[in-house]
């Protein structure tokens, strides 16, 4: 007897997805558009009985789609309901598109920061220093530093001096950035960030091409330890 590969077991949605489809669901009976906001996170977890940091991952799952925009302090302003039901098969489609983006960056990043401490001039390193005291300093008012992060890695790219790797990290922009929204939503993670970030300066100020390249992959093996891509996320 044939096997039916259309009848095999069903996966079972993980809990994020879910939490998100509840979300949608709320926007749309509650009638909120552009600008209204979502109970804060402890509200929420508390009317799902689910744990904060689920709500955080649906929250983030949100954010990366341009459903939400999270903002410390305001808590989830919403940007636009989606009018149809996408959102969910966009989700898994991520999850195996971030395990690819994450390939890539180990390959980039750690030859950019090997040619940054290389070829690195005064004006490079003061453009890194700059990204990482607005990192620092968004973290310290309880942000996540995603801005300063986008701007450090920017600037070690920059640092470089290679047109092709920098088109190439160009052409992935937009990937890495969901990617980083879903790794500095981690908790500790953006502190545990600024402090890989400083040993890869440290390594690119001292023209040191192979501790900066050691520093930068350590650095995109920890961020990559996201809860999107973990069996029980």
């Amino acid at each position: 007897m044939g096997h039916d590969a259309a009848l095999q077991p069903l996966a079972r949605p993980r809990l994020y997805e879910q939490l998100v489809e509840r979300l949608l669901d709320h926007m749309i009976e509650k009638r909120l558009g552009a600008g209204d906001r979502l109970p804060a996170e402890r509200e929420l977890a508390t009317q799902l009985g689910v744990s904060r940091a689920s709500v955080v991952q649906a929250l983030v799952a949100l954010e990366v789609q341009g459903v939400i925009d999270v903002r410390h302090g305001d808590g989830a302003v919403i940007r636009q309901v989606p009018a149809d039901r996408q959102v969910l098969r966009v989700l898994r489609e991520r999850r195996h598109r971030l395990r690819e983006v994450i390939e890539a960056r180990e390959a980039l990043e750690v030859r950019i920061a090997s040619l940054a401490a290389e070829r690195r001039t005064d004006a490079d390193l003061e453009r890194i220093e700059a990204a990482m005291a607005a990192m620092s300093d968004d973290i310290s008012r309880g942000g996540r530093g995603v801005h300063g992060d986008e701007m450090f890695h920017a600037a070690v790219t920059a640092a470089a001096h290679s047109g092709l790797l920098g088109s190439l990290m160009e052409e992935i922009s937009e990937l890495v950035r969901e990617s980083r929204i879903e790794s500095l939503s981690q908790p500790g993670r953006p502190a545990d960030s600024l402090a890989a970030h400083r040993r890869v300066v440290d390594a690119i100020r001292a023209g040191d091409a192979a501790s900066a390249s050691a520093a930068m992959g350590e650095h995109i093996a920890a961020v990559s330890d996201v809860a999107l891509l973990r069996d029980d996320g």
